[in-house]
């Protein structure tokens, strides 16, 4: 009789032990996860060129002259 509350305390130790091991894993898995994706606000917050970017991609394509571009550059660079 004296070993039937200790069986399940260690029952219940072994089933917090598990949740605690596969809460662990499934957290460094989500955590590993963003890293490669990035955060979407930082990816924004760090891309400042963005609207360069864009205009430098638009000029590559033959949309803008050399003038449209050059004027617009100065106007995003300001």
């Amino acid at each position: 009789m004296m070993n039937w509350g200790y069986g399940y305390g260690m029952g219940f130790g072994m089933l917090l032990w598990w949740v605690v091991i596969i809460g662990g894993i499934a957290l460094a898995v989500y955590g590993l996860g963003s890293l490669s994706k990035g955060q979407p606000g930082k990816k924004r917050l760090a891309n400042d060129n963005q609207p360069l970017d864009i205009l430098k991609e638009r000029f590559a394509k033959g949309e803008l002259s050399e003038e449209e571009y050059e004027q617009k550059k100065q106007i995003l660079l300001k």
